[in-house]
């Protein structure tokens, strides 16, 4: 039987990066997009191939639909037709519109859907506690962003929920990643519920889980992954 081929967005580092080592001992062949890090891509796609599994590392910016439609040509063209997909890309800072990358994203991924030729599969967007929380005196654009993205996870999955698709979404807390402003990790660490941040493994493994069999009928759903944040 083929294995399944996963394209991470966003797949160098942190969560994205955990994901794909997960994804790849778990059975997936993964295509890992990044933006400019090389080094990090090449890094995650040698552990997975040190496991056996089949990797690709993928440059490109994923905020035009022309870069998007050639990340999801290039991955396909290595590994196979597409059947999962994690949106991991973004970052934290003024000149990012995850809004845009995401609704941009998500209408590429549509040639997964059987209506479009495709066998169907599973989207999982990483979007943020911080689109329940506000963000406020931090992030507030950056919540409303995410607030966006949980909107379109429920839309888009009603959409194509008849054409072999499922489209879901995780929301981490703090996670201790370098996505994090200098200090903020030791700053709020004392005031969580559980004492700590989150790991990018544990978000990880709320991702495989969507992505899997095992949430067959898990759609438009929202994971929180953030120890009851």
């Amino acid at each position: 039987m083929s294995r399944p081929v996963l394209l991470i967005a966003g797949g160098s580092r942190g969560i994205g990066a955990a994901t794909a080592k997960l994804a790849g001992a778990r059975g997936y062949d993964v295509a890992v997009n990044y933006k400019s890090n090389a080094k990090a891509a090449g890094d995650v796609v040698d552990a997975m191939k040190a496991t056996g599994g089949k990797a690709v590392a993928i440059p490109g910016d994923m905020v035009s639909e022309e870069v998007v439609e050639s990340v999801f040509d290039q991955a396909a063209k290595a590994l196979g037709p597409i059947t999962h997909f994690v949106h991991s890309a973004g970052i934290v800072g003024d000149a990012s519109r995850l809004d845009d990358a995401s609704t941009q994203t998500i209408r590429e991924v549509r040639r997964m859907s059987t209506k479009h030729s495709g066998k169907g599969g599973s989207v999982v967007m990483v979007s943020s506690m911080a689109a329940t929380l506000g963000g406020a005196n931090e992030c507030v654009w950056y919540a409303a962003a995410k607030a966006g993205v949980d909107a379109m996870v429920v839309g888009v999955a009603r959409e194509v929920a008849k054409e072999g698709m499922r489209v879901n979404a995780v929301s981490p807390g703090v996670i201790d990643t370098d996505i994090q402003p200098p200090g903020r990790i030791e700053r709020v660490s004392p005031m969580l519920p559980m004492s700590r941040p989150g790991k990018a493994e544990e978000v990880a493994e709320a991702i495989l889980f969507l992505l899997s069999d095992a949430a067959s009928y898990v759609n438009g759903a929202n994971i929180r992954v953030s120890g009851a944040r």
